[in-house]
């Protein structure tokens, strides 16, 4: 492959003052900005982000959806790839981009810090390419994100402190700025200025904290073309279901008469656990002279607990699959998973906050994840031992009746830092189980270092004599997060040709807070250009506090 151009830029991570729903709170930032500054770069270039920490505490920075080709050393999640970058150091990463296109996202990866520090990436077509649609007029990064009126990090301290339920956001923002629904925010409310006539690109980032949102605008029509820095046939929709962690490219014509009109994020919560239930809105708003509507036309969203409606939208995605755009789907599985995906509950003699005074908890094949303080990359490359183990099973420990009536006989999981080693070049398949133990919902998975394939989902427990019939073979979409259904099951498929140490986890956060998360190790090739690549003479250090 060609070499792509190299970027240089500054991170300057710090406390700043916002205000927003009438109130101020200082707040941890990237350059004083929220969202953060976006990253642009054409497909393959390499880019050298120099993270300097002036916060009070340490924080890491993952580049989600960028595969980091034998580079798992500058991933970034905290204490899997490495260790906090420490108040008052800095660390520069290097991102290396390789077969994405499109639109992704950055994000810190460390206690609840991402909340504010976060932003997008865009990946143009390299040069002597373009996009595989009509060239847009023009393009807007959309960054869907959560507001918390209290401290991030003291609600997410306090959560694993007492064993309840972390707070619920307090507003949506989009492109930082709640709406006019909040309170003290009309002012401030998000406007895309648009022409007649003209198709504008949305890069729309989901960054929000706890919830999958639907959006859409009033009036208008969307046409979903891209997912996760990949290309999809174009779907043509009212609404978008996205997760967090997701990334869709979406055109819209500004075809309407020209006026103000709502474009809305509202969430996807089908649970009984507690979600923010408001609405974040920006407002479409036409050049010309007319007089502004009283109140925007509003674009009609299904209900929070609308889950056929958030199904039917993903059973839409299919990707391009064009000779310029090829996929290549693995058919002969060479090593198969089914990992049940639970909230779970620890036992605590009555004394924590969650339900029957017990400890919120959540895990992958009944093993709620323990992060370790010395970095799973470490240990893996220098052998340290007592860090994991490499024993996460390949099926969950027991079956039942995944998503019926589960009794109590499955709350309590086992505890453990344990990953999955796969051989290079493995052909994986992992069947994803929702199950009904404590509070089910949709479960967005979100792999490290790798795109995948999904060929299918559905509801009830996974069938592996009939299910399989109805895989999509031809062309599955090929995304780096998916939501697996409440009470259902999700099947993805990848090729280990990325050797590292890589994440998996749901990205709810207050999941992966809780243990739904593992980790797969990727073991190197016979070849120096198949193995990771040598340890940088620079990593965080990591504490043994």
């Amino acid at each position: 492959m060609a070499q792509g151009a190299v970027h240089y830029y500054d991170f300057i991570l710090k406390e700043s003052n916002f205000t927003r729903l009438c109130s101020t709170k200082s707040m941890l930032t990237v350059n004083d900005s929220f969202p953060g500054p976006v990253i642009r770069v054409q497909k393959g270039d390499t880019v050298y982000v120099n993270v300097q920490n002036e916060g009070e505490y340490g924080v890491t920075i993952h580049w989600h959806g960028v595969k980091q080709p034998r580079n798992p050393w500058y991933d970034g999640p905290e204490n899997i790839t490495q260790c906090p970058i420490p108040a008052g150091t800095n660390f520069t990463q290097e991102i290396i981009f390789s077969d994405e296109e499109g639109t992704l996202w950055w994000h810190a990866h460390s206690d609840w810090s991402r909340a504010t520090v976060h932003g997008a990436i865009v990946i143009s077509p390299a040069n002597g390419t373009t996009y595989p649609f009509a060239q847009p007029d023009a393009e807007e990064v959309i960054v869907l994100g959560s507001w918390f009126t209290g401290d991030v990090m003291a609600i997410i301290d306090e959560a694993l402190t007492t064993g309840g339920d972390p707070n619920i956001s307090d507003a949506f923002t989009i492109n930082g700025q709640p709406g006019d629904l909040y309170n003290c925010s009309s002012d401030s409310t998000y406007r895309l200025l648009v022409e007649s006539g003209k198709t504008y690109l949305l890069r729309i980032v989901n960054a929000v904290m706890n919830e999958e949102m639907f959006f859409g605008i009033g009036e208008h029509n969307l046409t979903v073309v891209g997912m996760d820095g990949a290309y999809l046939k174009p779907i043509n929709v009212e609404y978008i279901m996205i997760t967090p962690g997701q990334t869709m490219d979406v055109l819209f014509t500004a075809n309407q008469s020209p006026s103000y009109y709502y474009m809305a994020g509202s969430p996807f919560a089908d649970t009984n656990a507690p979600f923010d239930n408001t609405t974040t809105t920006g407002i479409v708003q036409y050049s010309g002279n007319y007089t502004p509507p009283s109140s925007p036309s509003f674009p009609s969203l299904p209900a929070y607990n609308d889950k056929a409606a958030a199904e039917n939208y993903t059973a839409l995605l299919q990707s391009l699959a064009s000779n310029e755009h090829p996929i290549n789907v693995p058919l002969n599985i060479t090593t198969s998973m089914y990992i049940t995906v639970s909230v779970n509950q620890i036992d605590c003699n009555g004394s924590c906050a969650g339900p029957d005074g017990n400890r919120l908890a959540a895990s992958l094949n009944n093993i709620s994840f323990q992060t370790p303080t010395t970095d799973i990359l470490e240990a893996y490359y220098q052998t340290l031992p007592n860090v994991f183990t490499k024993d996460f099973p390949d099926e969950p420990p027991y079956y039942f009746n995944f998503t019926g009536d589960v009794g109590n006989n499955t709350i309590f999981p086992s505890l453990g830092t344990k990953v999955r080693v796969i051989d290079y070049n493995e052909a994986v398949e992992i069947v994803f189980q929702g199950t009904n133990v404590g509070a089910a919902e949709n479960h967005p998975m979100h792999l490290h270092g790798y795109s995948f394939y999904v060929l299918g989902f559905g509801s009830g427990n996974f069938n592996s004599t009939t299910d399989p019939l109805s895989y999509n073979l031809d062309d599955p979409p090929l995304v780096n997060t998916i939501g697996v259904p409440k009470n259902g099951w999700l099947t993805i498929r990848f090729i280990a040709d990325n050797p590292g140490v890589w994440f998996m986890h749901c990205h709810l956060e207050r999941h992966a807070s809780w243990g739904m998360n593992t980790v797969l190790i990727v073991k190197n090739g016979t070849t120096d250009a198949t193995s990771i690549r040598p340890r940088p003479g620079y990593m965080p250090p990591c504490s043994t506090s």
